[in-house]
């Protein structure tokens, strides 16, 4: 749960006011003192958002170059702006870019902002500021007002109006699945020479990283989807983060689950023929079990996400999962019956294979989330965690519907047969429970069945107890006799023990 952010405005009038003295009127330099002196006293009750605080170090050399051009110019005086404008916006840059490198592997800068929508030559200015000659000042001073656009477009509107603004439009995030097309294609290489495996080291490498970059470059989407482009700095908590993770694990095993990544496109490729248990072809374990131990290193969380997938297709509606059209088209009272019956074209098709592969590979993840040591102390947690989620979205309810797949059932079966305690959980939750007589049923005083269960209840404790609670509780009818004692660990309190007859929510105290 995301905590609520501190922000230093009261209400959004004021933060309207701010933006409406920076870009009200250009030439109003009183206007722009008033936003500066107004962010310095945001400044020093709390930490202003990164925005706030490069608009307010952007507007300050402004209004210091502007004061600077009524005395007479000098070379220091020049040299000063140029650094005070190339400081500020090498600022922006890096703070804009640097909280979203989230991958494993470091991004290019230009990457970033280029989804984020910054223009290619703010980043290239401050390349050069930092690690060339300073640029002229004329174009510092485009920068500074290229910067404050971009800010006024991307922030302040956004904020003022998250409903109607019309932020810059962001960079699509590229398709997965050329990705991991590549990364196929080199390890089926290896899996058939496995003298290619030296050869082709690099490159596999290489698609590998490129597919850690997709899940950074994930993230920063996910980021501009919920609106936090940035702008979020005092997350202690970590949870924009984790959520961003956790948008752009999910994609990834939407991905993974298709046909042709996990689940061969061959359905001869997928099991072995005539096979009724949970197992993967060794040629599918060689090319995937290196990048899911992989992802697993990297992202401890992965195999809950990509078990959450596969179980959600487990349990989605096909059209051959136990349907019959042609009998809900036959309702015994038309006077037409069709012949045939025909499927929507985009209802998803059952395909037994491919529900028996992913629920192998299900199976496979729980059995080897001890594979990434650097998580070995939580992968029994994490196992755990994987199987409860198999287990709350496969369990007796799931089971019992019509549209219940035969993978979930053998996947269940599978971790019951390791598992007896969850074997007898679930056997007792698939217990439904008998209906109770109707209102119309009931014939005895309602007094009399309440005597009769507590007499019931007093039975189960030593005959000693009973009868004292007899003699406390008055006319009662005789106990029955002690057919057998308590469960183990429970016992019956009496008076000895300070119990005191009452009615029901009524304290009694101690003395």
């Amino acid at each position: 749960m995301r905590l609520p952010r501190r922000v230093p405005w009261q209400d959004l009038s004021e933060l309207e006011q701010v933006c409406g003295w920076i870009y009200a009127d250009e030439t109003d330099l009183d206007a722009k003192l008033r936003a500066v002196n107004r962010l310095a006293a945001w400044k020093a009750a709390v930490p202003l958002p990164h925005a706030l605080e490069s608009a307010h170090a952007i507007l300050s050399v402004i209004l210091q170059d502007e004061s600077s051009s009524t005395a007479a110019p000098s070379s220091s005086s020049f040299l000063s702006l140029r650094m005070s404008y190339a400081s500020a916006i090498i600022r922006l840059v890096n703070g804009l870019v640097d909280p979203l490198q989230l991958g494993a592997y470091a991004r290019s800068i230009n990457s970033i902002a280029q989804q984020l929508g910054l223009p290619a030559w703010l980043v290239e200015l401050r390349h050069a500021a930092t690690h060339e000659d300073l640029p002229s000042l004329e174009v510092l001073r485009d920068a500074a007002r290229e910067s404050m656009t971009w800010l006024l477009h991307n922030y302040f509107l956004p904020t003022l109006n998250p409903s109607t603004s019309a932020a810059a439009p962001m960079q699509p995030l590229r398709p997965l699945a050329p990705l991991l097309k590549q990364y196929k294609t080199l390890l089926k290489a290896t899996t058939r020479d496995a003298t290619l495996r030296v050869q082709l080291r690099a490159e596999i490498t290489k698609a590998t990283r490129d597919i850690e970059r997709w899940i950074a470059e994930a993230k920063v989407v996910s980021a501009a989807a919920a609106g936090a482009v940035g702008w979020e700095d005092a997350l202690p908590d970590g949870d924009a983060e984790d959520g961003r993770e956790r948008w752009a694990l999910d994609r990834l095993a939407e991905t993974l689950i298709q046909r042709g990544v996990l689940v061969p496109l061959s359905k001869r490729k997928r099991v072995s023929p005539g096979q009724t248990t949970l197992a993967l072809p060794r040629t599918t374990l060689l090319i995937w079990s290196p990048l899911l131990t992989h992802l697993h290193t990297l992202h401890p969380t992965f195999p809950l996400h990509l078990v959450s997938a596969i179980t959600a297709h487990l349990t989605s509606p096909t059209s051959g999962s136990g349907a019959n059209p042609a009998a809900d088209a036959f309702d015994g009272s038309a006077e037409i019956v069709p012949l045939s019956v025909s499927i929507p074209a985009d209802e998803p098709k059952a395909d037994p294979s491919y529900d028996l592969c992913l629920a192998s590979w299900a199976k496979w993840l729980v059995d080897h989330c001890t594979d990434a040591p650097a998580q070995a102390e939580d992968a029994e947690d994490l196992r755990e965690a994987a199987v409860v989620r198999i287990v709350a979205a496969l369990g007796p309810e799931s089971a019992a519907s019509p549209g219940a797949k035969p993978a979930s059932s053998l996947l269940l079966d599978a971790l019951c047969a390791e598992r007896p305690k969850l074997a007898s959980a679930l056997s007792v939750l698939s217990q439904r429970p008998a209906l109770g007589p109707s209102s119309t049923d009931w014939e005895d005083d309602p007094v009399d069945v309440m005597d009769r269960r507590l007499n019931t209840l007093l039975a189960l404790s030593p005959g000693s107890a009973a009868q004292d609670a007899d003699a406390e509780m008055g006319d009662v009818s005789p106990a029955a006799p002690d057919k057998g004692g308590l469960p183990p660990g429970w016992r019956k309190l009496g008076a000895r023990d300070g119990w005191r007859p009452a009615p029901i929510g009524v304290y009694v105290g101690g003395s």
